[in-house]
């Protein structure tokens, strides 16, 4: 579910901001590409972790912001990232 390089920049990067176009993620997530940062969106949305909200206009505008399944997830993930980082530190 929460695998590869770029999912957990993304989710945190949505918890600091609540709603984002997918043009500041990728400026917020520098070495990313578009290919690969649709790719990771995509798979986020299909396991329920982040919403994906299409405004139905032209140009295209969407959003996405963490779904309630992402919002419960993230204190396990901040735990995990302090646990990690307490360990290195040692």
């Amino acid at each position: 579910m929460i695998q590869g390089r770029w999912k957990l920049p993304i989710l945190f990067r949505l918890y600091a901001d609540p709603s984002m176009r997918t043009l500041q993620l990728k400026r917020d997530l520098p070495g990313i590409s578009q290919k690969m940062l649709t790719a990771h969106l995509r798979e986020l949305a299909n396991d329920g972790l982040i919403d994906r909200v299409d405004y139905g206009e032209r140009p295209r505008r969407v959003e996405y912001h963490l779904s309630e399944g992402g919002r419960a997830l993230l204190p396990v993930l901040i735990a995990m990232r302090q646990f990690s980082v307490e360990r290195m530190s040692s």
